[in-house]
């Protein structure tokens, strides 16, 4: 099944449709080969010789491909402009994010959408997890990584962690038919993750990776994984998120600030 919808999707995006079809080609004389001597030999052979041919020429051309089929899931920021949250979040009924402050996706327009989508719907869920600001030193090394790392920063990160923390602790308490959770992580793993329906056929997944130096928090690199394009990969995300939320710790079981 996942065979045939991949095909349709590449016939429909105008991809890989020479090698479909040579495929469908040499299939049907392979076909018309059994039941008789319908072919002649040349005819065989020429069929035969235009998919290898055709094989080998793929071959040659990586970066060609390569781009083509990367484009679909190698992306930075900018591709939300294309893709707004109201049409990401629009239909989803279980939304996981971890991020170091989330500030960006959790601003008062998209809590909004979240309110009036995921969190709309019986059995609805959102699940956060942002760093611990009581964890100091855990944050002046990410502050170093995210915000010192940037050259045109916007907002430094101890400042984001306290506008996140006060905007989850009054969404927790909105009266909704779906439900929010949130969880504290004691540091920051290098990658923002936000997750989809992951548990559905049609789920996706956003990993962004922090890296070192970015010109922009907009510039960073993030991939875009469907269960259809890379079933193991996939599950590693979402395994990912369940060991980030098994780890971090409840609101109110937080550790306690260091006292001077």
């Amino acid at each position: 099944m996942r065979l045939w919808r991949r095909i349709v999707r590449d016939i429909k995006a105008r991809q890989n449709v020479d090698a479909y079809a040579v495929a469908l080609v040499v299939f049907v004389f392979a076909f018309l080969g059994l039941i008789g001597d319908i072919l002649s030999d040349d005819l065989r052979w020429a069929a035969l010789l235009s998919g290898v041919g055709l094989l080998v020429y793929r071959i040659t051309l990586p970066g060609e491909m390569g781009t083509g089929q990367a484009a679909e899931f190698l992306h930075d920021r900018s591709v939300f402009d294309a893709v707004p949250p109201s049409a990401l979040f629009g239909s989803a009924r279980d939304v996981r994010v971890f991020a170091p402050s989330a500030v960006n996706l959790l601003s008062p327009a998209n809590c909004e959408i979240l309110r009036t989508s995921v969190l709309a719907r019986r059995g609805g869920s959102l699940r956060v997890i942002i760093l611990d600001p009581a964890e100091e030193d855990a944050v002046r090394i990410a502050a170093r990584q995210l915000d010192e790392s940037v050259e045109f920063q916007v907002q430094p990160l101890p400042a984001a962690l306290d506008i996140t923390l006060g905007r989850l602790g009054l969404m927790s308490k909105w009266k909704t038919e779906g439900t929010i959770e949130y969880r504290l992580f004691p540091y920051n793993p290098g990658y923002s993750l936000v997750l989809i329906d992951p548990d559905s056929p049609h789920g996706r997944i956003i990993v962004e990776f922090h890296a070192y130096r970015n010109r922009s928090t907009l510039s960073r690199m993030h991939l875009e994984l469907t269960r259809e394009r890379n079933e193991r990969w996939y599950a590693y995300w979402v395994e990912q998120f369940t060991y980030l939320w098994e780890a971090a710790a409840k609101p109110e079981l937080r550790r306690a600030p260091a006292e001077f």
